[in-house]
């Protein structure tokens, strides 16, 4: 579980710089999300917003962290939401429908376009490790907001290595290198990391935000909500 006791790891001084010179720490916040998760989409652009309206934005460093909310689920799954969600969560089909709408109408609060009708269910463990490549190529957060958008709202299907690989190349990453990851499984073992962190922490669902590791947020938030963090560990 996080506590107010945990401290973020320590920073290095760059050199060059004076040794009476205080450099301004960077606010780090793990974002534990997964691609699947219409809520997680939702919450990225609450955060964002709230990002906008903080002085110190360009302090604060997001990272993506791995959670899959249904890792049962096949890569080439049959059936529209309707039926993942009738057959995984045992709901009638009228209260999703009338769930989804409620999301769509949510989502459309801050901009995203949600079409549920086209979107391609699927198991997103590679959609996970593809972010993890990404990251050591410092393309993480173009290709987050880029599979969430290839998922809810253009109906791309983004549980295989081809179509990822696809999808990587343009936000300007390597395909062939892209797909070669994703196809040895070269971060697998990253993901699994952070599924195991998660664990720790007592993450049940997503999206949840650590910030300095010692701040836990549940949920897509209000930007204040946000905001108010920030400002505390800012301090």
């Amino acid at each position: 579980m996080l506590s107010a006791g945990m401290a973020p790891p320590s920073g290095t001084r760059p050199r060059g710089t004076r040794l009476n010179e205080v450099m301004p720490s960077p606010i780090t916040v793990d974002v534990w999300s997964d691609i699947a998760c219409p809520w997680c989409y939702i919450g990225k652009r609450r955060f964002e917003a709230a990002l906008e309206r903080f002085d110190g934005r360009d302090d604060v460093q997001a990272t993506y962290r791995s959670f899959e909310l249904a890792p049962d689920t096949p890569v080439d799954f049959s059936g529209s939401e309707i039926d993942f969600l009738v057959r995984h969560k045992g709901l009638a089909p009228d209260r999703v429908e009338a769930m989804l709408e409620q999301v769509r109408g949510i989502a459309a609060e801050v901009g995203l376009d949600y079409d549920f009708g086209s979107l391609q269910h699927t198991k997103t463990l590679k959609a996970h490790e593809a972010l993890h490549h990404a990251k050591a190529r410092g393309r993480q957060l173009e290709l987050a907001e880029r599979l969430f958008r290839a998922y809810f709202e253009e109906g791309r299907h983004v549980g295989r290595p081809a179509e990822l690989a696809d999808l990587a190349a343009e936000v300007g990453l390597d395909r062939a290198e892209t797909l070669e990851a994703l196809e040895s499984g070269t971060y697998a073992d990253a993901v699994a990391a952070d599924i195991a962190q998660a664990r720790e922490y007592g993450i049940s669902g997503v999206p949840f935000y650590v910030f300095d590791g010692r701040y836990g947020v549940s949920g897509a938030q209000e930007p204040e909500t946000f905001l108010e963090v920030l400002e505390k560990v800012r301090g």
